[in-house]
């Protein structure tokens, strides 16, 4: 069975940043993918912006060398590559100035089309881009914009830059990205939750045990070593990816799968989490291996303090969830790059099998990379006389597996969210009232280590990370899932 692929409105898409690593690396090339698919009109404009002094010609270019090498399957139908080439344009400009802006508004539209600007930018040019498109006449009722992590540092600088943000835009007009929700595990979360009768009787603390969430990565910081030294695995990962994906695992039905009654759901979440205690807080460095520096060494400061890997154990005080612990764990360095949820049911009550069976649980896995899909693993008896012998195996529904060449086709998590942002649809992005209340639960476990004096632990490149993070869950009688690919 085919997917179908239904045409977005005809728009033009400003990529402040045009000529940046985001840009390159996904923006372009998530556009050209679905250019390819027929999703978008012929007359849709995508226009770079940046400072670099380059014309339409050279800009092209540009995208040509940037889909040859993050989307080089697609680059044989060179018509097609021609065809999308000449939807792009470019124009040099001066963010915090006057040069480029009138050449740009004259480029648009107006509104004969959606008007979507991606500021992928630093944080600190949000407010003048605002100002200019304004001025300028480019910023409507029907404007959109599109912002990347991080949003903000902490809650107070979270809260200027919302502010920035809704001097010049309603809420409504602005699209929080956070490429993680755009996944598609993510979204069949929703789906397995929400669509079968077969989990959410269970989905609450009188059947499930404990849940784990699981972001490993094997790279290091590698160029990323000034910024990261100044945000570390908290800021950087936990406070927005991990904790989207604990809003969706622990969120209340919403009464319809509409934008901001998903996000209000998720709101609530975030309130009613507990304060995170020094005990249940894990956090390390990556050591140097054979080939591979460690992680002071990639940030050029032998004194830093800041952590690459940091486990927790989380308490959300609603009544589905008081008693289940959720334990979330994000690192670098690791044994091998793997994201997955994994939601842990309780034992049987009674077991009429004896002490020889052993002892079994059922654990619905949600993997978000590699390898997308999800299995539940059941109990069954192994085959072959001599008893009950009982073992666990997997109800497998790999994506690719199950759904054949369907499975292929399926758009990556840019793909998804700029379509979204051309239908209106922000069911995937974060609101300004949800950013600050996950930076006001984050802010107090930052102060409270900074508070302590803690260090990180070292931890082997190529490990689990600390062994501290192990006996986060060893004195409550649980252990992490083995990270592996």
């Amino acid at each position: 069975m085919a997917s179908r692929v239904i045409p977005v409105d005809p728009f033009d898409l400003v990529v402040f940043g045009g000529t940046g690593d985001l840009a390159r690396r996904k923006i372009l090339p998530a556009l050209f993918r679905r250019f390819c698919a027929g999703q978008m009109e012929e007359n849709a404009l995508i226009i770079g912006a940046a400072r670099s002094p380059m014309d339409d010609e050279g800009y092209r270019a540009f995208v040509s060398a940037a889909l040859e090498e993050f989307n080089p399957s697609g680059i044989s139908d060179t018509e097609a590559v021609a065809g999308f080439l000449r939807q792009v344009s470019y124009v040099a400009l001066d963010a915090t100035g006057t040069e480029g802006w009138q050449i740009l508004a004259n480029r648009l539209r107006g509104r004969d089309a959606v008007q979507a600007f991606y500021f992928s930018v630093g944080p600190s040019l949000f407010g003048a881009l605002a100002e200019h498109l304004h001025s300028y006449g480019m910023a409507g009722q029907g404007t959109r914009i599109v912002v990347e992590k991080p949003f903000g540092r902490d809650l107070t600088s979270a809260k200027a830059l919302n502010a920035t943000l809704a001097a010049h835009f309603d809420e409504s007009q602005i699209y929080r990205i956070d490429h993680y929700l755009g996944k598609e595990t993510v979204q069949n979360l929703m789906a397995v939750r929400f669509g079968n009768m077969l989990f959410e009787p269970l989905w609450n603390s009188q059947y499930v045990d404990h849940i784990q969430i699981t972001v490993a990565e094997t790279v290091g910081v590698g160029g990323r070593g000034e910024y990261y030294d100044r945000s570390g695995a908290m800021r950087d990962m936990m406070q927005n990816h991990l904790m989207q994906l604990l809003c969706l695992i622990a969120m209340e039905p919403p009464a319809k799968f509409d934008p901001d009654a998903v996000r209000d759901e998720k709101l609530k979440v975030i309130r009613a989490l507990d304060p995170v205690e020094a005990v249940d807080l894990v956090r390390g460095q990556y050591e140097a291996d054979e080939d591979k520096p460690d992680y002071r060494s990639q940030v050029g400061d032998a004194d830093t303090t800041t952590e690459s890997f940091v486990a927790l154990k989380a308490r959300i005080s609603n009544w589905r969830w008081a008693g289940t612990p959720f334990y979330l764990r994000t690192g670098k360095r690791l044994r091998a790059k793997v994201s997955e949820i994994a939601v842990v049911f309780k034992e049987t009550p009674h077991s009429i099998f004896g002490p020889e069976a052993g002892r079994h649980r059922n654990i619905l896995t949600i993997r978000l990379q590699p390898n997308e899909g999800m299995d539940l693993g059941v109990t069954i008896k192994e085959p072959g006389p001599g008893g009950m012998r009982l073992v666990d195996v997997p109800l497998d529904m790999t994506f690719a597996e199950a759904l054949g060449p369907e499975a292929e086709d399926v758009p990556d998590a840019y793909e998804r969210l700029i379509m979204d942002v051309i239908r209106g649809n922000q069911t995937l992005f974060m609101r300004g009232d949800e950013v600050e209340a996950a930076w006001a639960w984050t802010d107090p476990i930052i102060a409270g280590w900074e508070a302590r004096g803690d260090t990180p632990q070292a931890y082997d490149s190529g490990s689990s990370g600390p062994e501290d993070s192990l006996m986060l869950m060893h004195r409550d009688g649980r252990k992490w899932r083995e990270i592996r690919a």
